[in-house]
């Protein structure tokens, strides 16, 4: 008697690799918007349904490229939750505790020491601004929210670098509460206020 097998197709982690080394490679060349789960599928010899099986949807596939060590979609929820007043002030609070978490910090350092490697720069700017600062912006219903959100991330980037890459003092040692008073009216500024 023979036995039909049932559940999930079969896969390996050598396959589930292979997606991902693709999906990196694609991402990487072609950005967000240029690669679909398709092409990533195609490059790594498999049905597109097993890389939504591996890996869900598309952004799914893309923080998994990134190798982030968080899901920004759910440690950022919280910010929009709050609504437009005070979330310069949130999303900074949420930000430092991410970066000042020993855990998260060293793998978010060799994301963005990676920005400076060429092959990999639109694969972290996309991640950045697609995948975490974008989907904020649109939750918030911030006006004009490529630009905005782009002055955001210019600012939160400057802050990553001076106090956590190159650890400028005192900015390295400065508490959240000064770090927040210092920056979160800017950033509020950025979001809902007049830019020029």
């Amino acid at each position: 008697m023979s036995t039909t097998r049932r559940g999930r197709r079969p896969g390996s982690p050598d396959t589930r690799a292979a997606i991902l080394a693709e999906a990196r490679t694609l991402f990487a060349s072609a950005g967000y918007a240029g690669t679909s789960v398709r092409a990533v599928a195609a490059a790594a010899g498999v049905d597109a349904a097993l890389v939504h099986h591996y890996f869900g949807t598309k952004d799914d596939l893309f923080l998994a490229a990134l190798q982030a060590p968080i899901d920004p979609r759910q440690v950022f929820a919280p910010v929009a939750e709050g609504g437009i007043d005070g979330a310069g002030e949130r999303l900074l609070r949420t930000f430092l505790s991410v970066w000042d978490d020993e855990t998260t910090r060293l793998p978010l350092l060799t994301m963005v020491r990676s920005v400076f490697d060429p092959e990999r720069q639109p694969l972290v700017r996309d991640g950045y601004m697609r995948v975490v600062l974008g989907p904020i912006g649109t939750a918030l219903g911030v006006e004009d929210v490529e630009l905005r959100m782009s002055l955001v991330g210019s600012q939160l980037m400057g802050i990553v670098l001076a106090r956590y890459v190159v650890q400028v003092e005192p900015l390295a040692s400065a508490s959240h509460d000064q770090l927040v008073a210092a920056y979160a009216p800017t950033l509020q500024r950025y979001l809902d206020g007049v830019l020029g």
